[in-house]
Protein backbone atom coordinates (compact mmCIF):
# COMPACT_ATOMS: atom_id res chain seq x y z
CA UNK A 1 0.00 0.00 0.00
CA UNK A 2 3.22 2.17 0.97
CA UNK A 3 4.66 1.35 -2.48
CA UNK A 4 1.19 2.12 -4.50
CA UNK A 5 0.94 5.26 -2.48
CA UNK A 6 4.78 6.61 -3.39
CA UNK A 7 3.94 5.76 -6.90
CA UNK A 8 0.72 7.24 -7.15
CA UNK A 9 2.54 10.50 -5.56
CA UNK A 10 5.71 10.41 -7.60
CA UNK A 11 2.77 10.41 -10.67
CA UNK A 12 1.06 13.26 -9.79
CA UNK A 13 4.54 15.21 -9.14
CA UNK A 14 5.73 14.45 -12.80
CA UNK A 15 2.30 15.32 -14.31
CA UNK A 16 1.94 18.08 -12.67
CA UNK A 17 5.97 19.13 -13.72
CA UNK A 18 5.48 18.47 -17.23
CA UNK A 19 2.24 20.45 -17.18
CA UNK A 20 3.78 23.24 -15.64
CA UNK A 21 6.06 23.11 -17.85
CA UNK A 22 4.46 22.94 -21.37
CA UNK A 23 2.52 25.46 -20.38
CA UNK A 24 5.70 27.58 -19.20
CA UNK A 25 6.75 26.98 -23.11
CA UNK A 26 3.46 27.96 -24.51
CA UNK A 27 3.19 31.28 -22.57
CA UNK A 28 6.30 32.00 -24.22
CA UNK A 29 4.89 30.92 -28.23
CA UNK A 30 2.45 32.72 -26.79
CA UNK A 31 4.66 36.20 -26.15
CA UNK A 32 6.35 35.45 -29.72
CA UNK A 33 3.23 35.80 -31.20
CA UNK A 34 1.98 38.88 -29.50
CA UNK A 35 5.29 40.34 -30.59
CA UNK A 36 5.11 39.25 -33.71
CA UNK A 37 1.97 41.08 -34.10
CA UNK A 38 3.11 44.14 -32.75
CA UNK A 39 6.28 44.22 -34.97
CA UNK A 40 4.08 43.51 -38.28
CA UNK A 41 1.99 46.21 -37.46
CA UNK A 42 4.93 48.56 -37.12
CA UNK A 43 6.28 47.68 -40.34
CA UNK A 44 3.39 48.03 -41.85
CA UNK A 45 1.55 51.15 -40.40
CA UNK A 46 5.62 53.06 -40.28
CA UNK A 47 7.07 51.62 -43.42
CA UNK A 48 4.88 50.16 -45.93
CA UNK A 49 5.60 48.03 -49.36
CA UNK A 50 9.63 47.54 -48.93
CA UNK A 51 10.85 47.02 -52.46
CA UNK A 52 14.69 45.75 -52.86
CA UNK A 53 17.19 48.57 -52.67
CA UNK A 54 14.46 51.12 -51.55
CA UNK A 55 14.80 53.05 -48.63
CA UNK A 56 12.11 51.27 -46.78
CA UNK A 57 13.96 48.38 -47.24
CA UNK A 58 17.02 49.79 -45.66
CA UNK A 59 14.23 51.26 -42.81
CA UNK A 60 13.14 47.73 -42.29
CA UNK A 61 16.88 46.81 -41.32
CA UNK A 62 17.10 49.29 -39.00
CA UNK A 63 13.75 48.52 -37.23
CA UNK A 64 15.22 45.00 -37.01
CA UNK A 65 18.63 45.92 -35.23
CA UNK A 66 16.66 48.59 -32.91
CA UNK A 67 14.88 45.51 -31.39
CA UNK A 68 17.65 43.29 -31.30
CA UNK A 69 19.54 45.42 -29.47
CA UNK A 70 16.96 46.65 -26.89
CA UNK A 71 16.90 43.52 -26.50
CA UNK A 72 20.64 43.28 -25.36
CA UNK A 73 21.72 40.37 -28.18
CA UNK A 74 25.40 41.62 -28.39
CA UNK A 75 26.13 39.34 -32.12
CA UNK A 76 23.72 40.87 -34.43
CA UNK A 77 25.64 41.42 -38.07
CA UNK A 78 25.03 42.69 -41.14
CA UNK A 79 26.04 42.25 -45.21
CA UNK A 80 25.66 44.65 -47.38
CA UNK A 81 25.60 43.10 -51.19
CA UNK A 82 25.25 44.54 -54.46
CA UNK A 83 23.02 43.41 -57.43
CA UNK A 84 22.32 44.46 -61.09
CA UNK A 85 18.94 44.35 -61.62
CA UNK A 86 17.50 45.22 -65.04
CA UNK A 87 20.53 47.15 -65.64
CA UNK A 88 20.14 48.48 -62.60
CA UNK A 89 22.50 48.16 -59.53
CA UNK A 90 20.86 48.01 -55.91
CA UNK A 91 22.13 48.01 -52.97
CA UNK A 92 20.52 45.30 -49.99
CA UNK A 93 21.53 43.81 -46.60
CA UNK A 94 21.08 40.73 -44.74
CA UNK A 95 21.24 41.00 -40.72
CA UNK A 96 21.32 38.06 -38.30
CA UNK A 97 21.88 37.48 -34.79
CA UNK A 98 23.50 33.90 -33.89
CA UNK A 99 22.25 32.55 -29.87
CA UNK A 100 24.22 29.92 -28.82
CA UNK A 101 22.64 26.28 -27.36
CA UNK A 102 23.26 23.56 -25.47
CA UNK A 103 24.23 20.98 -28.94
CA UNK A 104 26.84 21.45 -31.48
CA UNK A 105 24.08 21.83 -34.33
CA UNK A 106 23.70 24.59 -35.65
CA UNK A 107 20.37 26.06 -37.21
CA UNK A 108 19.33 28.48 -39.61
CA UNK A 109 15.96 29.78 -39.54
CA UNK A 110 15.72 32.34 -42.28
CA UNK A 111 12.49 34.86 -44.13
CA UNK A 112 12.84 37.67 -46.71
CA UNK A 113 11.91 41.07 -45.51
CA UNK A 114 11.52 42.77 -49.01
CA UNK A 115 8.33 42.98 -50.63
CA UNK A 116 6.91 43.44 -54.41
CA UNK A 117 3.63 44.29 -55.81
CA UNK A 118 3.48 47.63 -54.68
CA UNK A 119 1.81 49.42 -57.55
CA UNK A 120 -0.90 47.05 -57.25
CA UNK A 121 -1.06 48.07 -53.87
CA UNK A 122 0.28 45.84 -51.87
CA UNK A 123 1.99 46.38 -48.47
CA UNK A 124 3.59 42.28 -48.03
CA UNK A 125 1.58 41.88 -45.15
CA UNK A 126 1.50 38.23 -45.82
CA UNK A 127 4.57 38.10 -48.34
CA UNK A 128 6.71 38.25 -46.40
CA UNK A 129 6.24 40.60 -43.45
CA UNK A 130 4.64 37.59 -41.18
CA UNK A 131 7.61 36.24 -41.39
CA UNK A 132 9.77 38.99 -41.15
CA UNK A 133 7.92 39.66 -37.96
CA UNK A 134 8.46 35.96 -36.41
CA UNK A 135 12.03 35.73 -37.42
CA UNK A 136 12.51 39.33 -35.61
CA UNK A 137 10.29 38.41 -32.04
CA UNK A 138 12.02 34.80 -32.32
CA UNK A 139 15.57 36.02 -31.58
CA UNK A 140 14.18 38.73 -28.83
CA UNK A 141 12.14 36.63 -27.18
CA UNK A 142 14.24 33.09 -27.12
CA UNK A 143 17.31 35.20 -26.30
CA UNK A 144 16.63 34.85 -22.51
CA UNK A 145 16.19 30.84 -22.50
CA UNK A 146 18.91 28.13 -23.72
CA UNK A 147 18.18 26.57 -26.88
CA UNK A 148 18.65 22.79 -27.81
CA UNK A 149 20.52 24.10 -30.75
CA UNK A 150 22.96 27.27 -31.70
CA UNK A 151 20.05 28.75 -33.90
CA UNK A 152 20.98 31.56 -36.45
CA UNK A 153 18.17 34.09 -36.93
CA UNK A 154 18.53 35.55 -40.49
CA UNK A 155 16.49 38.13 -42.52
CA UNK A 156 17.13 38.06 -46.04
CA UNK A 157 17.02 41.15 -48.48
CA UNK A 158 15.89 41.17 -52.28
CA UNK A 159 14.14 37.74 -52.28
CA UNK A 160 12.18 38.83 -54.45
CA UNK A 161 14.72 39.90 -57.01
CA UNK A 162 16.26 36.35 -57.60
CA UNK A 163 16.69 35.35 -53.96
CA UNK A 164 19.81 37.53 -53.74
CA UNK A 165 20.10 37.97 -50.27
CA UNK A 166 19.81 33.95 -49.11
CA UNK A 167 22.71 33.79 -52.30
CA UNK A 168 24.98 36.30 -51.04
CA UNK A 169 24.42 34.26 -47.25
CA UNK A 170 25.10 31.02 -48.36
CA UNK A 171 27.89 32.34 -51.07
CA UNK A 172 29.77 35.09 -49.01
CA UNK A 173 29.14 34.21 -45.58
CA UNK A 174 28.77 30.40 -44.81
CA UNK A 175 31.15 29.07 -47.45
CA UNK A 176 34.09 31.32 -46.40
CA UNK A 177 33.24 30.03 -42.88
CA UNK A 178 32.62 33.37 -41.40
CA UNK A 179 28.95 31.62 -40.81
CA UNK A 180 29.42 27.95 -39.23
CA UNK A 181 28.09 25.96 -42.16
CA UNK A 182 24.30 25.15 -40.95
CA UNK A 183 22.94 21.24 -39.76
CA UNK A 184 19.67 22.76 -41.63
CA UNK A 185 17.90 25.68 -42.49
CA UNK A 186 14.00 26.25 -41.68
CA UNK A 187 12.73 28.77 -44.54
CA UNK A 188 9.70 30.80 -43.86
CA UNK A 189 7.85 32.65 -46.33
CA UNK A 190 4.51 33.34 -46.64
CA UNK A 191 3.42 31.39 -43.56
CA UNK A 192 0.13 32.92 -43.20
CA UNK A 193 -3.30 34.08 -45.43
CA UNK A 194 -3.72 30.95 -46.93
CA UNK A 195 -5.80 28.70 -46.84
CA UNK A 196 -3.16 25.81 -45.33
CA UNK A 197 -0.59 25.48 -43.48
CA UNK A 198 2.07 23.98 -44.90
CA UNK A 199 5.70 22.08 -44.30
CA UNK A 200 7.59 21.24 -47.99
CA UNK A 201 11.23 19.66 -48.49
CA UNK A 202 13.04 20.31 -52.03
CA UNK A 203 12.40 18.05 -54.88
CA UNK A 204 14.40 15.24 -55.49
CA UNK A 205 15.52 16.33 -58.96
CA UNK A 206 18.02 19.04 -58.33
CA UNK A 207 17.13 23.25 -58.79
CA UNK A 208 17.84 24.21 -62.24
CA UNK A 209 19.72 27.17 -60.14
CA UNK A 210 22.47 25.98 -58.39
CA UNK A 211 25.57 25.95 -59.66
CA UNK A 212 26.92 22.85 -58.69
CA UNK A 213 24.12 20.23 -58.80
CA UNK A 214 26.28 17.09 -57.12
CA UNK A 215 26.15 19.47 -53.72
CA UNK A 216 22.20 19.25 -53.96
CA UNK A 217 20.56 17.90 -51.06
CA UNK A 218 17.20 16.57 -50.77
CA UNK A 219 16.53 15.31 -47.60
CA UNK A 220 12.83 15.46 -45.85
CA UNK A 221 14.09 14.79 -42.96
CA UNK A 222 13.33 17.97 -41.38
CA UNK A 223 10.54 18.39 -42.75
CA UNK A 224 9.70 14.95 -41.28
CA UNK A 225 11.17 16.28 -37.85
CA UNK A 226 8.83 19.43 -37.94
CA UNK A 227 5.74 17.21 -39.01
CA UNK A 228 6.15 14.93 -36.40
CA UNK A 229 5.96 17.79 -33.71
CA UNK A 230 2.74 19.00 -35.17
CA UNK A 231 1.25 15.51 -35.19
CA UNK A 232 2.10 15.78 -31.57
CA UNK A 233 0.71 18.80 -30.51
CA UNK A 234 -1.96 18.76 -32.67
CA UNK A 235 -0.89 21.44 -34.79
CA UNK A 236 -2.64 21.70 -38.49
CA UNK A 237 -0.07 21.28 -41.02
CA UNK A 238 -0.16 19.50 -44.05
CA UNK A 239 1.98 18.21 -46.79
CA UNK A 240 0.95 19.00 -50.12
CA UNK A 241 -0.43 16.24 -52.25
CA UNK A 242 0.86 14.98 -55.31
CA UNK A 243 0.78 17.58 -58.65
CA UNK A 244 2.49 16.97 -61.81
CA UNK A 245 6.17 18.20 -61.17
CA UNK A 246 5.85 17.81 -57.20
CA UNK A 247 5.35 14.96 -55.71
CA UNK A 248 3.72 15.00 -52.12
CA UNK A 249 5.55 17.47 -49.80
CA UNK A 250 8.12 18.35 -52.65
CA UNK A 251 8.92 22.13 -53.17
CA UNK A 252 10.72 24.16 -56.08
CA UNK A 253 13.60 26.03 -55.29
CA UNK A 254 11.44 29.47 -55.90
CA UNK A 255 12.44 30.95 -52.04
CA UNK A 256 15.73 31.04 -49.38
CA UNK A 257 16.12 27.91 -49.51
CA UNK A 258 17.08 27.07 -52.62
CA UNK A 259 20.60 27.96 -52.39
CA UNK A 260 21.11 25.99 -48.84
CA UNK A 261 19.64 23.17 -50.31
CA UNK A 262 22.10 24.04 -53.96
CA UNK A 263 24.79 24.20 -50.81
CA UNK A 264 24.12 20.87 -49.26
CA UNK A 265 22.16 21.81 -46.48
CA UNK A 266 18.77 20.13 -45.79
CA UNK A 267 15.95 22.68 -45.81
CA UNK A 268 12.38 22.90 -44.70
CA UNK A 269 9.90 25.55 -45.94
CA UNK A 270 6.68 26.05 -44.20
CA UNK A 271 4.08 28.75 -45.89
CA UNK A 272 0.30 29.02 -46.15
CA UNK A 273 -1.89 28.56 -49.40
CA UNK A 274 -3.68 25.55 -51.03
CA UNK A 275 -2.90 22.93 -53.73
CA UNK A 276 -6.13 21.91 -53.48
CA UNK A 277 -7.00 24.90 -56.23
CA UNK A 278 -6.75 24.49 -59.83
CA UNK A 279 -5.11 27.73 -60.66
CA UNK A 280 -4.22 29.61 -63.68
CA UNK A 281 -1.15 26.85 -64.12
CA UNK A 282 -2.35 24.09 -62.14
CA UNK A 283 -2.25 22.58 -58.72
CA UNK A 284 0.90 24.64 -58.15
CA UNK A 285 0.01 26.77 -54.66
CA UNK A 286 0.13 29.99 -56.24
CA UNK A 287 -3.82 30.52 -55.67
CA UNK A 288 -4.04 30.71 -52.04
CA UNK A 289 -7.26 30.93 -51.01
CA UNK A 290 -11.07 30.25 -52.16
CA UNK A 291 -12.36 33.28 -50.44
CA UNK A 292 -14.75 34.20 -53.53
CA UNK A 293 -13.81 37.99 -52.52
CA UNK A 294 -10.43 37.16 -54.46
CA UNK A 295 -11.62 35.64 -57.54
CA UNK A 296 -13.70 37.48 -59.93
CA UNK A 297 -16.04 34.28 -60.21
CA UNK A 298 -15.31 31.04 -58.39
CA UNK A 299 -16.73 27.53 -59.09
CA UNK A 300 -16.61 26.12 -55.35
CA UNK A 301 -17.71 22.46 -56.53
CA UNK A 302 -14.59 22.09 -58.47
CA UNK A 303 -12.36 24.87 -56.82
CA UNK A 304 -11.52 26.78 -60.00
CA UNK A 305 -12.61 29.61 -61.49
CA UNK A 306 -15.83 30.02 -63.65
CA UNK A 307 -14.22 30.84 -66.29
CA UNK A 308 -10.55 29.88 -66.73
CA UNK A 309 -10.70 32.17 -70.25
CA UNK A 310 -11.67 35.24 -68.42
CA UNK A 311 -10.66 35.04 -64.67
CA UNK A 312 -7.67 37.43 -63.79
CA UNK A 313 -7.47 37.19 -59.53
CA UNK A 314 -7.14 33.36 -59.37
CA UNK A 315 -7.52 33.29 -55.91
CA UNK A 316 -4.34 35.45 -55.08
CA UNK A 317 -2.89 37.25 -52.39
CA UNK A 318 0.98 37.21 -52.85
CA UNK A 319 1.92 40.70 -55.01
CA UNK A 320 -1.35 41.74 -55.34
CA UNK A 321 -3.48 44.63 -53.77
CA UNK A 322 -5.24 41.89 -51.62
CA UNK A 323 -1.63 41.49 -49.34
CA UNK A 324 -2.88 44.06 -46.80
CA UNK A 325 -3.46 43.98 -43.13
CA UNK A 326 -7.17 45.67 -43.37
CA UNK A 327 -7.83 43.35 -46.39
CA UNK A 328 -6.82 40.20 -44.66
CA UNK A 329 -8.57 40.57 -41.59
CA UNK A 330 -11.54 41.80 -43.58
CA UNK A 331 -11.47 38.50 -45.66
CA UNK A 332 -10.52 36.25 -43.05
CA UNK A 333 -10.82 37.38 -40.02
CA UNK A 334 -8.12 36.51 -37.31
CA UNK A 335 -7.05 33.80 -39.51
CA UNK A 336 -3.26 35.59 -39.91
CA UNK A 337 -2.79 35.54 -36.16
CA UNK A 338 -4.20 31.93 -35.98
CA UNK A 339 -1.90 30.63 -38.16
CA UNK A 340 0.85 32.85 -37.14
CA UNK A 341 -0.03 31.66 -33.52
CA UNK A 342 0.57 27.73 -34.97
CA UNK A 343 4.06 28.62 -36.22
CA UNK A 344 5.17 30.64 -33.60
CA UNK A 345 4.36 26.87 -31.14
CA UNK A 346 5.63 25.08 -33.04
CA UNK A 347 9.28 26.56 -33.48
CA UNK A 348 9.54 27.53 -29.69
CA UNK A 349 8.68 24.22 -29.10
CA UNK A 350 10.84 22.86 -32.04
CA UNK A 351 14.58 24.98 -30.27
CA UNK A 352 13.26 25.12 -26.38
CA UNK A 353 11.52 21.35 -26.13
CA UNK A 354 9.50 20.88 -22.62
CA UNK A 355 11.16 22.52 -20.46
CA UNK A 356 12.01 26.73 -20.12
CA UNK A 357 15.59 26.84 -18.70
CA UNK A 358 16.94 30.56 -18.14
CA UNK A 359 19.93 31.59 -19.91
CA UNK A 360 22.92 32.68 -18.01
CA UNK A 361 25.72 35.02 -19.20
CA UNK A 362 23.44 36.64 -22.10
Amino acid sequence: MLLKSVFLIAVLITTSFSTFANSDVNALANRVTDRSMIILNEVITQIGARPAGSQQEKNTVKLVADIWQQANLTRVQRQSFNVEIKGQVINSQNIWVTLPGDSAKHIVIGAHYDSTGVKAGSQGATDNGVAMALVTALAEQLSAYQLNATVTFVLFGAEEVGLQGAKAFVNQMVKSGQVPEPDSMINLDTIAGGDKLYIHSPTQTPYKSCNNTSTYNASPAVRGELLLLAKNKQLAFNLHPSFPGYPEGETAGWSDHAPFACAGIPIAYIEATNFAINGRDGFDGYSQSLHPGLWDCLDTSLQTACDRDTEERWGRIWHTGQDRLDTLETLHPGRLRAQLSDVSELLVDYLIGDVLTPRHGR
